[in-house]
């Protein structure tokens, strides 16, 4: 792949349920190491467009191409072995396996779902390290022995990207990774997010302006499953359409030096 190669190219990505167009001819581009955030009213799209790239929903148009290669058909776990993770809107954990524990089996996958139990001390190894070094990026590295359930709502939301990023992927697709979170919590995950390797691309769902504003580098935003505007976060958030059908009040919090 060149540098000029997105690492994500979506192409006239079109979904229909039944008379409802969820999506209408969706255009976007990723590049390597990009930090973006998709925002828009609810029911814009956005959540179903996670799900047509990540394979859980089929599109009835366009395609999807991920470092050069079609996705567009492949189902999930196809899709997540060339390196794409993602988190949902849920967490998704399971609360009797500690923190290490689920670190350690998210790594150990080989992206189909199945572990080399029986391999090699060295490779049993490898998984093990790659834990504890996703739990300190994570914020977990005190926590390894802990129950996931026995976490704090936004620990088990560090969690659930600790296990998508367990899996070394180039793009983590996040959905709402602060929704629910207290302003503490929230405080943390967007320094966790912005501590993140530069080796990951990162593209999220996001309803707190604070956050998007801080966090990503270009804003998508999207109205009526499409692409309405694109842009830096200073451009999206002096755009008076943007202003119009979205941001309301977000758009009169006092301005960023």
């Amino acid at each position: 792949m060149t540098g000029s190669t997105p690492l994500l190219a979506i192409d006239g990505l079109s979904r229909h349920f039944g008379a409802l167009m969820a999506l209408h001819r969706v255009s976007l581009r990723v590049a390597a190491a990009e930090r973006r955030a998709i925002i828009g009213p609810n029911g814009a799209g956005k959540t179903t467009l996670f799900e047509v790239i990540t394979g859980h929903i089929a599109p009835s148009s366009g395609r999807v191409v991920f470092d050069g290669v079609t996705l567009t058909g492949l189902p999930p776990h196809a899709i997540a072995r060339r390196g794409l993770s993602r988190s949902f809107q849920r967490t998704n954990l399971f609360p009797r396996l500690s923190v290490f524990e689920s670190l350690r089996l998210a790594a150990a996958a080989d992206g189909r779902g199945s572990y080399d139990i029986f391999g090699s001390v060295s490779r049993l190894r490898a998984p093990m390290q790659r834990a504890r070094e996703v739990a300190a990026s994570v914020g977990l590295g005190d926590r390894l022995h802990s129950p996931a359930g026995a976490l704090s709502y936004g620990e088990q939301r560090q969690l659930e990207i600790g296990v998508a990023l367990a899996a070394a992927p180039r793009l983590l697709l996040l959905d709402e990774p602060t929704s629910g979170m207290s302003p503490e919590e929230t405080e943390r995950m967007t320094r966790m997010l912005e501590a993140l390797p530069r080796s990951v691309a990162l593209l999220i769902i996001e309803h707190d302006m604070d956050v998007v504003f801080r966090f990503a580098k270009k804003v998508t935003v999207m109205v009526s499953g499409a692409i309405f505007a694109e842009g830096t976060p200073r451009e999206i958030e002096a755009n008076p359409d943007v202003r119009a059908v979205y941001l309301g009040q977000a758009a009169q919090r006092s301005s960023r030096g």
